[in-house]
């Protein structure tokens, strides 16, 4: 009997996160596909992985429900079935709550969270057919306030309890959910962090790993959630942090 080949969605597929997501379930012997706005960055996920029987890629806004069902649809019909979706496509926008616009708010909101249900809406029954597993990027902006971040923060949020309320829902349904909660990540949406050492030097006060974490770091641990090996793992918010939420919130001290 041939060994089941499982199989992936990934949003936000074609840059940082998403990407390093992409590469390692392929290592890992998945079949993916991605999903993002710009087509000329799925592409180059791609060419990089080099494997065109394992993936494919597809050009969407996860806010449009019939891009998300043309994903879902595209997928199966290229590999048949659907084991893994990770919801990874975001977009982060500050700044003090007087000044944020009605527009940016609704942007926040309608790709962080609207996009998170539409893809688990209209997937969720290839993956109840085949008992599969979700993983959705959250944040430690999730779990804690982060300031001048608030729409974020609000959205990051409503992901992770999403992710704990359905996993009361699916369990039964032997589909497992969970999150992993980033802090910085060396990302194009972290630039105006990484790139700047009077902040980073704030994040290596605040952080015990004192740095940002590569895409490829916070790949692994969605790797494990959808794997077997987290078969027993369900409603979790895993911190892929360095050690920011171990603190109570004070600065270093002692240097």
């Amino acid at each position: 009997m041939s060994e089941i080949k499982k199989s992936a969605i990934i949003t936000g597929g074609g840059t940082g996160v998403g990407a390093a997501t992409a590469k390692r379930l392929v290592q890992d012997g998945w079949s993916v596909t991605i999903s993002g706005r710009r087509k000329e960055k799925l592409d180059e996920v791609l060419a990089e992985i080099g494997q065109p029987d394992q993936t494919l890629a597809v050009q969407g806004d996860v806010t449009n429900r019939e891009d998300v069902q043309k994903l879902i649809d595209t997928h199966l019909e290229k590999f048949g079935r659907l084991d893994g979706l990770v919801n990874n496509a975001a977009v982060a926008i500050g700044g003090p709550i007087g000044q944020v616009s009605v527009e940016d708010w609704k942007t926040v909101m309608s790709i962080n969270v609207d996009g998170v249900f539409n893809t688990i809406n209209l997937a969720i029954e290839h993956l109840e057919k085949v008992g599969g597993a979700i993983v959705n990027v959250s944040s430690v902006s999730g779990e804690r306030g982060d300031w001048g971040f608030s729409p974020y923060c609000a959205s990051k949020g409503a992901v992770s309890n999403f992710t704990r309320s359905l996993a009361l829902e699916l369990g039964p349904k032997n589909v497992r959910i969970n999150g992993v909660a980033p802090a910085l990540t060396d990302t194009d949406m972290a630039t105006f962090v990484t790139e700047s050492e009077e902040m980073m030097a704030k994040i290596r006060n605040r952080m015990p790993l004192g740095r940002a974490a590569k895409p490829e770091e916070i790949a692994g641990p969605i790797a494990f959630l959808l794997s077997d090996d987290a078969s027993m793992i369900t409603g979790a918010i895993l911190p892929v942090d360095g050690g920011t939420m171990a603190s109570n919130g004070q600065p270093n001290f002692v240097g």
